[in-house]
C-alpha cells in the first residue's frame, strides 16, 4: 500500500490576500456590531455606542497588529489601559480648540516617534491616536467619560475574544526558527565541503573527541543532504528582513531582539560564502588545516542551531575559536612546494582558498556568539571585537535610551515622520475647530490615513481617497434619500456594508476604502440621530479639507521622505571605504607601510554606525 505524503500547511505570508481581508473582516465586523447594537437598542447609550463601534475598527483596520490571532488579542488587551487613557484625555481637553490642538500635537508625536520602539507598538500607534481624536471634540461633555470608557473596553474585549476564537490566524513562523534552519543548513554544507572526495581521514583528535568534534545530535533535526549553491543562496534571502511576515523581524531595541537580528545577519553572510566555497573545487587531500576548519564550521553551526532553538544551553564558539588558532599557525608552515607546482600559480590559489574559508570561520563565529546573547545572555565574545557587541553589557533601559536618542536627531526619518504627523493632526484639529466642521473627526482622521512619507506619494492617496469619497457620498445619499428616518433599514445594512468594506477597502486601496467607509459611518450615524442626505455632503467636505490639511504638510515637511537620508548614508559609508582603498592600495604595492596599530577609515565609521 503506498503511503500518502502529508501536505505541507501553508504559511500565513503564503495566503491568498483577499481570504485574509474576508476573515479579518468578519472579525472586525462581528465585534462591532456585538457592541454596537446592544449599546443603540438595548441600552440606548449612543456615545457607548460610537466607542464601541470604533474600537474593532481602530485595533483590527486602522492598525496592522502583527503576529497569529492570540498575539494580536494581547496587544489589543495591552493597549486598552493606553487607549482608555487617551480618551479621558481627549475628553479633558476638549474644553476648548487651544487645549485640543495642544493635547493633539503632544500624542500624534508621542505615538508616532514610539514606533522605533519596536513593530508592536508601531501598528498599535494609529488606533491609539484615534481614541484622542474622537474624544478632543465637541460636544464637551466629561459626564459622558464613563459611556465612552465602557463601549470602548467592550468593543476591544469583543475584538480579543474574535480573534482568539474567531477564524484565528495561524501562528507566523518564527525568525529564531529560520534562522536554526539557516544554520542547520549551513552546517550541511560544511559538512560536505569537508568530506569533499579524496578527503583525508579524520585527525585523533576528532575521532577522540577533542577539539572540533561534533555534538550529540539528541533532539535535533534529522540529517539532511547537503544544499548545494542554489540553495544556499536562496536560504540566506530567505532570512531579509523585507521577506518575513509583518511583526517578526526582531527590530526590538532590547538585547535578545538585537543579538537576534545580529545572528541573522551573520547567518545570511555565512551562507552566502558557503554558497562561494561550493562553486569553487573541493580542497585538495593534503590540505588537513583547511578540511579540519571547515569541520569546525559544520560543529559550530551546528551547536548554534541547536542552542537557538532551545535544545542545548548556549555556549558560544569556544571550539572554533581553538580550531581556527590551529588553522592560523598551520597556514604558514608548508611553502609553496607543498603544491608540487607552479608557486605563483597552484599556492596563490590555495592561499586564497584559505582565506575564504577563514572568513567564513569569522562569520560562523559570529554567529554563534550572538546566539549566545541572544540565548544565554552573554555579556560579551571572546575572539571577536569588543564593538560588534557593544549591546551584550548593557541593560534593557539602557538600550532602549541609546535608540530613543539615537533617533532625536534631525536626520531621523523616524523624527521626521513624526513632526510630520503631529503637525498635520494639529492644523487639521485647528481648521475643523476654528471652522465648526461637525463631525469634525473625519478631518483627523483622513490626515491619519492618508498621509504618506514623501509628497508625491501623499497627493496620490489623496487623489484617489477624493473620488472615492464622491463615489461613496453619492451612494450613502441615496440610501438616506430612500430609507428616510427607517432606521430598521440601517440596521439591517451596517454588518453587510462593514463587512465588504472591510474586505475591499484594504485590498483596493485609498479610493475603495475612503468610499466604502463613508457608508459605513452613513449607516452607523443614522441610528444614532436623524440625519438627512447632508451627512454625506459633510462628509466629502471633511475628508477634502483634512486631504488639503495633508498634503500641505507633506510639501513643507521633509517633502522627499528618507530619500536624502538614505543617499546620506550610502555616501558616508563609501567615502569611508574610498580612504581604505587608497591605504590597501600603497601597502599592496610597497609604497607605503601601513602605520601599526592605525585604524581603517570605514572601520571607524561601522563602529561609529553600530549604535543606530
Amino acid at each position: 500500500m503506498r503511503l500518502r505524503q502529508p501536505t505541507a500547511r501553508a504559511s500565513p505570508s503564503r495566503r491568498s490576500p483577499v481570504r485574509r481581508a474576508a476573515r479579518r473582516a468578519v472579525r472586525v465586523t462581528l465585534a462591532a456590531a456585538a457592541g454596537f447594537y446592544p449599546a443603540v437598542y438595548a441600552f440606548d447609550r449612543p456615545a457607548a455606542a460610537v466607542y464601541a463601534l470604533f474600537a474593532p475598527v481602530a485595533f483590527g483596520v486602522l492598525s496592522p497588529l502583527p503576529g497569529s490571532g492570540r498575539e494580536r488579542a494581547r496587544t489589543v488587551l495591552y493597549a486598552l489601559g493606553a487607549a482608555a487613557a487617551l480618551t479621558a484625555l481627549g475628553t479633558v481637553l476638549a474644553v476648548t480648540t487651544a487645549s485640543a490642538v495642544a493635547g493633539m500635537l503632544l500624542v500624534g508625536f508621542v505615538l508616532t516617534f514610539a514606533s522605533a520602539c519596536g513593530p508592536r507598538l508601531a501598528g498599535a500607534a494609529p488606533g491609539l491616536q484615534l481614541f484622542y481624536i474622537l474624544a478632543c471634540f465637541p460636544p464637551y461633555a466629561p459626564g459622558t467619560l464613563p459611556q465612552r470608557l465602557a463601549g470602548l473596553a467592550a468593543g476591544a474585549l469583543l475584538l480579543a475574544a474574535a480573534e482568539v476564537w474567531l477564524l484565528p490566524e495561524p501562528t507566523p513562523p518564527r525568525y529564531a526558527d529560520k534562522v536554526s534552519r539557516a544554520l542547520h543548513e549551513a552546517a550541511a554544507a560544511a559538512r560536505s565541503l569537508a568530506r569533499a572526495p579524496g578527503a583525508a581521514p579524520a585527525s585523533p583528535a576528532r575521532r577522540e573527541g577533542g577539539v572540533g568534534t561534533a555534538p550529540a545530535r539528541g533532539t535535533g533535526p534529522p540529517a539532511v543532504s547537503p544544499p548545494g549553491p542554489r540553495a544556499l543562496h536562496a536560504a540566506a534571502q530567505d532570512l531579509r528582513f523585507s521577506r518575513q511576515p509583518p511583526g517578526t523581524s526582531p527590530t526590538g531595541a532590547g538585547r535578545t531582539q538585537r543579538a537576534l537580528a545580529h545572528t541573522g545577519g551573520a547567518a545570511r553572510r555565512l551562507l552566502e560564502q558557503l554558497a562561494a566555497l561550493a562553486a569553487r573545487p573541493a580542497p585538495p587531500p593534503d590540505d588537513a588545516p583547511t578540511r579540519e576548519l571547515l569541520d569546525g564550521i559544520a560543529d559550530c553551526c551546528a551547536e548554534a542551531a541547536e542552542a537557538g532553538r532551545g535544545d542545548r544551553p548556549a555556549r558560544g564558539a569556544g571550539r572554533l575559536l581553538e580550531t581556527t588558532g590551529a588553522f592560523l599557525e598551520a597556514r604558514g608552515e608548508d611553502g609553496p612546494e607543498a603544491t608540487g607546482g607552479d608557486p605563483s600559480a597552484a599556492w596563490h590559489a590555495r592561499l586564497r582558498a584559505r582565506s575564504a574559508v577563514l572568513s567564513t570561520a569569522l562569520s560562523a563565529l559570529t554567529a554563534a556568539a550572538a546566539v549566545a546573547v541572544a540565548r544565554g545572555g552573554a555579556r560579551g565574545a571572546p575572539g571577536l571585537p569588543p564593538a560588534q557587541f557593544w549591546y551584550a553589557g548593557l541593560s534593557g533601559p539602557r538600550l532602549w535610551a541609546v535608540r530613543l536618542s539615537g533617533n532625536l536627531t534631525v536626520r531621523s526619518v523616524v523624527l521626521q515622520n513624526a513632526v510630520r504627523t503631529a503637525l498635520g493632526l494639529a492644523v487639521a484639529r485647528l481648521v475643523a475647530g476654528s471652522l465648526d466642521l461637525a463631525p469634525g473627526f473625519w478631518v483627523l482622521l483622513a490626515v491619519l490615513t492618508l498621509g504618506r512619507t514623501t509628497a508625491v506619494a501623499t497627493w496620490s492617496a489623496v487623489r484617489a481617497a477624493a473620488l472615492g469619497t464622491l463615489a461613496g457620498a453619492v451612494a450613502a445619499g441615496l440610501l438616506l434619500t430612500e430609507a428616510g428616518g427607517s432606521t430598521d433599514v440601517y440596521a439591517a445594512l451596517l454588518v453587510p456594508v462593514m463587512a465588504l468594506a472591510f474586505t475591499v477597502g484594504p485590498l483596493g486601496g485609498p479610493a475603495w476604502a475612503q468610499g466604502m467607509f463613508t457608508l459605513v459611518v452613513s449607516t452607523a450615524f443614522a441610528q444614532l440621530a436623524p440625519v438627512t442626505w447632508r451627512l454625506a455632503e459633510v462628509r466629502v467636505v471633511d475628508v477634502l479639507t483634512g486631504s488639503a490639511v495633508g498634503l500641505l504638510c507633506g510639501l513643507l515637511a521633509w517633502p522627499a521622505g528618507a530619500r536624502a537620508e538614505i543617499r546620506r548614508g550610502m555616501a558616508a559609508p563609501l567615502r569611508a571605504a574610498c580612504a581604505d582603498c587608497a591605504s590597501c592600495t600603497r601597502c599592496t604595492s610597497c609604497r607605503r607601510p601601513a602605520m601599526p596599530g592605525s585604524r581603517p577609515a570605514a572601520t571607524r565609521a561601522r563602529v561609529s554606525s553600530t549604535a543606530s
